[in-house]
């Protein structure tokens, strides 16, 4: 049996990535760059990816990137992940995923990200042998990579490089998610919070079936115009982790809101906390006990709340 060895990804190597990603995932892969060899090629020449690759004798067998943020160059995510049906089962996504994450600090990373799709239990078990944390949940997210008729679900997994950290603020966290947060903040510290120095103004876009809200301060007039946003609407809240979380939490719960956990703010320090209205029914399998938990609480919240109506 031959030893499968990885590499660097060259510019040679463009259209034979894109047709694996065929090979793989047929026409639904939701990244549509990899069908395009050239602009494969582009991103790798201008740092935006960082891709490895794993060979078969001489025949590529696997591939993974580091994608670099473009609103902070200073962290990355670990993407477009595969690896050939003929070679899976030999560990080959977890060696990709080590040897691009022993290159972070020389690339000048701080941080990496994982996004999980739920279709994917191996990729949840690898991140967490990887050392990322699951720190929250994305509903009804992304198309389905397999063709499926529903959105995918996904699973924000997250690390920093050693020597640099990301605090959470310190404050006791409510009843309700305080053995989550607890290991969180043990896992990436805490530190006093200061009022945000952010003025950005309040957001919202269309992702695919879902409305997307980012928040940095939530006051009486913000919250009644988001009770009263239209209410099919299957709705993403972004809100700026602050010490006023815990009123936060009780405001938006009073409508419908459900936190699902944190992701890092795209500012150099700073974090998120989700919070959604709306999911599809449906019943899905995390490796991750606190993202199980995250999801049941959100359908029972739809259900609750459609036995209201």
């Amino acid at each position: 049996m031959s030893t499968v060895r990885l590499r660097r990804f060259k510019q040679a190597d463009s259209a034979a990535v894109s047709e694996l990603f065929r090979q793989v995932y047929g026409e639904n892969y939701v990244q549509p760059d990899v069908y395009l060899p050239s602009m494969i090629g582009q991103h790798n020449a201008d740092y935006q990816w960082y891709s490895m690759l794993a060979l078969d004798k001489d025949r590529i067998v696997g591939h993974a990137a580091l994608c670099r943020d473009p609103q902070g160059r200073d962290h990355a995510e670990f993407a477009l992940s595969l690896v050939h049906p003929a070679a899976q089962g030999k560990g080959i996504a977890s060696r990709l995923g080590r040897e691009l994450l022993r290159r972070a600090r020389r690339l000048g990373l701080k941080s990496v990200s994982i996004k999980q799709v739920t279709h994917h239990p191996y990729t949840q078990r690898m991140a967490q042998r990887l050392g990322f944390k699951s720190i929250g949940l994305l509903p009804d997210y992304v198309p389905s990579p397999f063709g499926e008729p529903c959105e995918e679900s996904v699973v924000i997994g997250y690390q920093m490089v050693k020597g640099h950290a990301r605090p959470l603020p310190q404050l006791e966290w409510p009843q309700t998610c305080s053995n989550f947060m607890g290991q969180l903040s043990a896992s990436f510290g805490t530190q006093h919070d200061t009022p945000s120095q952010r003025s950005y103004p309040m957001q919202i876009s269309q992702h695919h079936e879902r409305v997307e809200v980012v928040l940095y301060q939530l006051d009486k007039s913000i919250l009644l115009q988001l009770g009263q946003l239209p209410r099919h609407w299957m709705v993403s809240i972004k809100l700026d982790l602050s010490r006023h979380f815990p009123r936060n939490l009780h405001t938006l719960s009073a409508i419908n809101f459900v936190f699902t956990g944190l992701m890092p703010a795209p500012a150099a320090s700073g974090w998120y906390a989700l919070f959604h209205r709306g999911a599809r029914q449906r019943p899905v399998s995390f490796y991750c006990p606190h993202m199980q938990q995250l999801h049941d609480t959100l359908l029972h919240q739809r259900s609750d709340a459609s036995c209201t109506q």
